[in-house]
């Protein structure tokens, strides 16, 4: 259908996961109009779609939004569910009121307003926040063979729960934070977990000594990355030993220049290197190929499993809606663009969504100052 409905705003803030409620709550505080427009019929879409052990892996005093805590009630790493209980509440307790439904089939810049449109709607607004996050398309790999296997292979974001898959023998491929605890997951529900392993690797522990971690990483994040990860070295040497020994190669350079280098986080490890030594979760080199009904590995082992879980990551999927010439210029947020949620840092990604969210609301009330 077209859009037969043009409004105008002062901010279109385009998603309703935690960076859209963020902007929103902080728009709101500074008293400057906007509209969200999200895809789904509910906030934290993509939070409720997460496989059901997941929690928080940075602590809830660190990954709280603008103005508004977590419950006193909640545990100090919050599961999937009370995070998306917490966002509901976020939206009720600011009377954040989305338009849902309405998927974004593309933006441009016309007259100097930016033009979002919906199947139904076109939004005009001098200011444009894309806060859709970086985990809006999955990342699916292939092989040669992949076709022949005769098992199920899903993508991290269509698992749930390891109970569907007790008594079978399933490789997880990617060692980040899903694959990680749903190598966990499968083996508390009587599956046989594997981990495909594919590149050297830094791991972070979740706590020290009952310590979460980000109370050393935010200290730790204003110092020269290659300066923390030499503080760092002989807390995680004592803590994971020798990783060779598990089959786990280590990384040149450490944890911090690895984020600042690279934008991928290390595991935040919650319990998975103690499986692996224990012998409960086997680990794996890259996948070369599958070739009848087993799968090769670059060492040349073979073995057959009865399903695939790619925790292979996700891509954000923004060009499907926004030509990347807008991307790409150097001086976007000049022309009333700007980004929440997409900014890797070792101090958590929520607690960055907080920071970035009263910024932007700040950067855009100086702007409309200076109209």
């Amino acid at each position: 259908m077209d859009s037969d409905l043009s409004q105008q705003t002062e901010v279109v803030i385009i998603g309703a996961g935690p960076a859209g409620l963020a902007v929103g709550a902080s728009l709101q505080q500074a008293g400057i109009p906007f509209l969200i427009v999200e895809a789904a019929e509910q906030v934290g879409d993509s939070w409720r779609q997460h496989y059901e052990r997941l929690h928080l892996h940075t602590d809830k005093a660190h990954s709280q939004l603008p103005f508004f805590a977590f419950p006193q009630e909640c545990p100090t790493y919050p599961s999937r569910a009370q995070v998306v209980d917490y966002l509901e509440e976020y939206a009720r307790h600011f009377n954040l009121r989305p338009r849902f439904g309405q998927k974004v089939l593309s933006v441009r810049r016309e007259e100097g307003l930016w033009q979002t449109r919906t199947a139904d709607s076109t939004y005009q607004s001098p200011y444009l926040i894309i806060a859709t996050g970086s985990n809006r398309e999955a990342f699916m790999p292939t092989w040669p063979g992949q076709e022949s296997f005769p098992g199920e292979i899903l993508h991290s974001s269509a698992y749930k729960s390891g109970r569907l898959f007790a008594g079978k023998s399933v490789l997880v491929v990617g060692f980040g934070n899903s694959g990680g605890e749903i190598a966990i997951d499968l083996w508390e529900q009587g599956a046989k977990a594997a981990l495909v392993v594919r590149h050297p690797v830094n791991i972070l522990p979740r706590d020290l000594l009952g310590i979460p971690l980000l109370n050393l990483s935010i200290p730790l994040s204003r110092l020269p990355a290659r300066l923390a990860d030499l503080l760092v070295a002989p807390v995680l040497k004592l803590r994971f030993g020798n990783l060779a020994r598990l089959g786990l190669a280590r990384l040149p350079y450490g944890p911090y220049v690895q984020i600042h280098n690279t934008g991928h986080i290390p595991l935040i490890d919650v319990g998975t290197v103690k499986l692996i030594r224990e012998g409960h979760i086997q680990v794996y080199p890259a996948i070369e190929r599958f070739e009848d009904g087993e799968i090769v590995f670059t060492d040349q082992q073979r073995r057959a499993f009865d399903a695939v879980v790619l925790a292979t990551g996700y891509r954000p999927g923004i060009a499907s809606f926004m030509d990347s010439s807008l991307l790409e210029e150097e001086n976007a947020e000049d022309s009333g663009l700007y980004f929440c949620g997409f900014h890797v840092t070792a101090t958590g990604m929520l607690r960055e969504i907080a920071i970035e969210a009263k910024r932007i609301s700040q950067e855009i009330g100086k702007r409309r100052g200076a109209r």
